[in-house]
């Protein structure tokens, strides 16, 4: 299977950039094509421009920019994202990606002004997250990343693919124990993927 993994963390040395290795070495010796996507090590520019938002909807042209990062996200037939949630939300450099790379064309279609599924070479999709706070927390607000994968991105892969939301809560009060169990997990999730 051709996995894209959306790797989004600007530190080496993290926890999340651990999370990253264990997905990536998990796929690959499983025998997945792995495109692993660092987004900062690429440095993405995950400004939209003002020329890019008025052409959003011009599907001859509004892919232009970031013709490479679209050509593999159709390629991949899973995708795993890799990132922290910060304040309740995505790194800045991800949502730039889903701004920028998730464009009518791409991730859906209009139709009678109404949006339709265009990933459908997307069978499987998993998130691989961290968060700071417990996840009563992340309740209480809405849990918008979560959200986020199972309603928006499952909703543009189509409703048959097979997902994974897997979030380590309570990153301030974690411990080596809690985290490599974490990593553990990843590891049988990723096996089974």
């Amino acid at each position: 299977m051709r996995v894209l993994v959306l790797f989004a963390h600007p530190c080496e040395d993290s926890y999340g950039a651990a999370l990253h290795r264990r997905v990536v070495e998990t796929l690959r010796a499983r025998g997945d094509e792995v495109d692993d996507c660092d987004l900062y090590a690429e440095g993405f520019q995950p400004i939209l421009s003002a020329q890019e938002r008025r052409g959003y909807h011009d599907l001859s042209h509004n892919r232009e920019s970031v013709a490479g990062y679209v050509d593999r996200l159709q390629r991949a037939e899973a995708l795993v994202i890799v990132c922290p949630i910060w304040n309740f939300g995505f790194p800045a450099i991800l949502k730039g990606y889903f701004d920028r790379v998730f464009l009518p064309g791409v991730s859906f279609r209009m139709v009678e002004g109404r949006t339709q599924a265009a990933l459908d070479n997307i069978s499987r999709l998993a998130a691989v997250t961290t968060y700071g706070s417990a996840r009563f927390n992340a309740w209480l607000v809405g849990d918008p990343p979560r959200r986020i994968v199972t309603r928006v991105l499952r909703g543009a892969a189509g409703r048959l693919a097979r997902l994974r939301y897997l979030a380590h809560y309570d990153m301030n009060r974690s411990t080596l124990a809690s985290r490599a169990a974490f990593l553990d997990r990843i590891a049988r999730e990723m096996r089974s993927f």
